[in-house]
C-alpha cells in the first residue's frame, strides 16, 4: 500500500476532474495552480500557507512534478494565458 511518502502517489490524474490537468492526489488542487503561485515568487512554504489543507510533501510534489514535465505544463500555462487574453479582448468596450 503507498504512503503519504509514495511520491509516485501524490500526483494523479482523472479525466473527469479538473479537465485530466494533473494535480494533488485527494484534491483538486492541480500543479499548473501550484506552478502559476511559484512563478509569481511564492515559496513552497508561502504556497502551502495559502492552502493550509496540503503539506508542504505535496506542494514539492507537484514542483517535482512541474520541472519533470515542464514542457506540457508550460504549454498548458501558455494556452490558458491565450484564453484569458481573449476573454478580457472580447469583454473590453
Amino acid at each position: 500500500m503507498a504512503t503519504a511518502t509514495d511520491i509516485g502517489t501524490l500526483i494523479v490524474r482523472s479525466p473527469e476532474i479538473r479537465g485530466g490537468r494533473p494535480r494533488i492526489a485527494g484534491t483538486g488542487v492541480t500543479v499548473h495552480r501550484i506552478v502559476t503561485w511559484y512563478k509569481l515568487g511564492l515559496s513552497p512554504e508561502e504556497i502551502a500557507d495559502e492552502l493550509p489543507h496540503l503539506t508542504l510533501a505535496q506542494i514539492y510534489a507537484a514542483l517535482a512534478y512541474y520541472h519533470a514535465n515542464q514542457k506540457e505544463i508550460e504549454t498548458d500555462l501558455a494556452a490558458d494565458a491565450i484564453e484569458a487574453e481573449k476573454a478580457a479582448q472580447k469583454h473590453q468596450p
